[in-house]
């Protein structure tokens, strides 16, 4: 039988406070009744128990149908730690090595270019010279890789991208590497943290190392044993899936994927569904140092590398991070780093926004954010349809969910 996470009777046993706790709900019920956001499935746990599982406002606020706990969303870069986890198992059992050149696996990125000036708007003409040294497996868990999305690059290495249409939905993993291997990096491997492709491409690599596609590699090695019912990459019902709202100004709904039909690309960094309940056990699997309910995916010193730091100080970022992240940016100003799958809290007091040292979290662009602090044994989950509003709730949700500790 698969483990299912414990309900605490009331918050206080677990040291909230139940009273503190509808402070954040309140908060988000209210922007529901404004019109602000369609709605939102909540869930904090803290010393192993579910303190508080909340659904607000609507599923799909058009058709009028209401948000339930069980409700599917599309999270996007939360399928990232999925992909990251894979490839430390397989790490694990010795079939990669995260020091390993990224061209063990793919051959074709050792003869990778580098642009020299990927973020100079003055430029008319892209210049690029050879790899000062290897990207590795690690560059990509770490995204110091050079490797960024195009929507976030410079002119010119925006362009090539989108000449080369890498984000196609209609391609595969192994064709979107081939793609890849024929453009320029924005930077040199191991110089600069900079958000993009870089968990597709791990992704590939996982499909490579196992002899697996990624796809059934993440369900049958990872949610199955779990227990994530409802963790996959589709099709899933209709009726299941939560959807954004329309944009009062554009008179459309913001673009998100079709979660009635099966993606033929399985990105490794964005295409995973899943629900609060099934989120909140692989979160719980970290926090107990790889294991949960008796099934151990990963060792207690696997996961304590994953989650340790691996930015150096001298580790630039790149001209988009501020404005993605703003405060949970993976900077020195923030005192936030990152490490092999999730951004990590380095230092106390550089941050604005409450937390622990060691603290480790990511998100998606369509709304969905989560954290886990060992310090306090927490876990906090926010899954949203909202892509515009998302940094606003992160914010919101780390702040709310902190003054509830009672002790």
């Amino acid at each position: 039988m698969a483990f299912k996470m414990p309900r605490a009777k009331r918050a206080e046993e677990i040291g909230l406070s139940s009273e503190r706790l509808h402070r954040l709900t309140d908060t988000l019920k209210a922007d529901v009744d404004r019109g602000v956001v369609p709605g939102a499935v909540v869930l904090i746990a803290r010393r192993g128990k579910i303190a508080r599982l909340e659904a607000l406002g609507y599923r799909d606020r058009e058709a009028g149908t209401v948000m339930a706990p069980d409700t599917i969303f599309r999270i996007a870069s939360m399928t990232k730690p999925f992909t990251s986890v894979a490839a430390m198992m397989l790490a694990e059992e010795g079939k990669l090595l995260i020091a390993d050149p990224v061209a063990r696996y793919i051959p074709e990125f050792a003869d990778l270019k580098v642009a020299l000036n990927s973020d100079d708007p003055s430029e008319k003409t892209l210049k690029t010279e050879p790899l000062r040294r290897a990207m590795t497996v690690q560059d990509l868990l770490r995204h110091t890789s050079g490797l960024t999305y195009g929507h976030l690059a410079g002119p010119l290495v925006k362009q090539a991208y989108e000449a080369a249409n890498v984000a196609d939905e209609k391609q595969t993993n192994a064709e979107m590497v081939a793609k890849l291997c024929k453009l320029p990096l924005a930077y040199q491997p191991g110089t600069t943290w900079q958000y993009g492709a870089s968990t597709d491409v791990l992704g590939r690599v996982v499909e490579l190392a196992s002899g697996m596609d990624l796809d059934r590699f993440i369900v049958e090695r990872i949610c199955t044993p779990l227990g994530l019912s409802d963790t996959d990459f589709g099709p899933i019902d209709a009726a299941r899936a939560a959807q954004p709202q329309i944009d009062p100004v554009s008179g459309k709904r913001p673009p998100m994927r079709d979660t009635t039909t099966r993606p033929k690309w399985i990105s490794g960094g964005s295409a995973l569904l899943s629900t609060a309940s099934d989120y909140v056990r692989f979160c719980q699997m970290l926090l107990n140092g790889g294991e949960l309910g008796g099934t151990r995916l990963l060792s207690p010193t696997t996961v304590a590398l994953m989650t340790s730091n691996h930015l150096t100080p001298e580790t630039r970022c790149g001209p988009s991070t501020p404005i993605l992240f703003g405060a949970l940016a993976p900077t020195p100003e923030f005192g936030v780093g990152f490490g092999l799958g999730f951004a990590v809290r380095t230092h106390a007091g550089r941050s604005p926004l409450p937390g622990s040292i060691g603290d480790f979290s990511w998100s998606g662009v369509t709304g969905t954010y989560f954290w886990i602090d060992s310090k306090q044994e927490l876990i906090a989950i926010l899954l949203m349809q909202a892509p515009a509003q998302r940094l606003h709730y992160r914010y919101l949700m780390r702040t709310l969910v902190y003054q509830a500790i009672a002790n």
